[in-house]
């Protein structure tokens, strides 16, 4: 299939990043992406930007990069998931004014809890109306229960990230590839659809998919339920519950 989107990309304002916005964008260009999402980790990741600059992500002209690039820019977070409540660290006046969320769970902002613990943080974090998709739901460390979370996304409409990052050698994410296999069994099952994701923290790594791609084509994962073939199915989800 051709992937013409990245939701899930980083710049230099993360802090352990390490291209610039215009040059994120250019590497979108050259894999001829039509959608880049840069979505910098929100503040309480050690070094990331504070909640200002979120706030004024308005100041960034998507149209610069539209016209100069071809590339539709959207701009959001990766919300540290930080209890088992499912709250995210930025408050819902600062996520109304920014055009992605992803939630996530990371080991700086969440201790690792048990499957119980974890599958309850993800689900209450699609509670959040904002939140438009679930990062990098992979990792050992963080067991999940993929039946409750697949059942969960369906019901409440929200994406479940492939992130391609968890796949390469060497990745500090656990058990990525069997778990992501157990998880697409119960996409299949539930036609529950998917967002494939660089997770990129340099240039070239955007719109990278070759991990996810094997997993899909070892599995027979449908091409009909990654969105990533389709902008316009994709945005639907940006907007269902706001």
């Amino acid at each position: 299939m051709e992937y013409l989107l990245d939701a899930h990309t980083h710049t230099l304002a993360s802090g352990h990043a390490y291209s610039t916005m215009t040059e994120m964008v250019e590497a979108a260009a050259e894999k001829k992406l039509a959608v880049l999402g840069i979505t910098e980790h929100a503040p309480l990741m050690p070094g990331s930007c504070k909640e200002f600059y979120f706030q004024n992500l308005k100041a960034v002209s998507r149209e610069y990069y539209q016209e100069k690039f071809g590339v539709r820019l959207l701009l959001g977070a990766e919300l540290n998931i930080i209890d088992y409540k499912g709250t995210v660290d930025l408050p819902v006046p600062t996520l109304k004014r920014i055009d992605l969320c992803i939630a996530s769970m990371h080991r700086p902002c969440l201790k690792y809890g048990s499957r119980e613990e974890n599958t309850e943080a993800a689900v209450r974090a699609m509670d959040n109306p904002f939140v438009n998709i679930i990062g990098h739901p992979d990792d050992s460390r963080f067991p999940l229960d993929y039946l409750a979370l697949v059942q969960a996304a369906k019901e409440k409409g929200v994406l479940l990230e492939v992130n391609n990052s968890s796949m390469n050698p060497g990745s500090y994410r656990m058990g990525a590839r069997d778990n992501y296999k157990i998880m697409l069994d119960y996409c299949m099952r539930y036609q529950v659809p998917v967002v494939v994701d660089s997770d990129a923290h340099f240039r070239t790594a955007v719109g990278a998919h070759e991990n996810a791609s094997g997993v899909f084509e070892e599995i027979g994962f449908p091409e009909e339920l990654v969105v990533n073939g389709n902008p316009e199915k994709f945005e639907k989800f940006l907007y269902r519950k706001q």
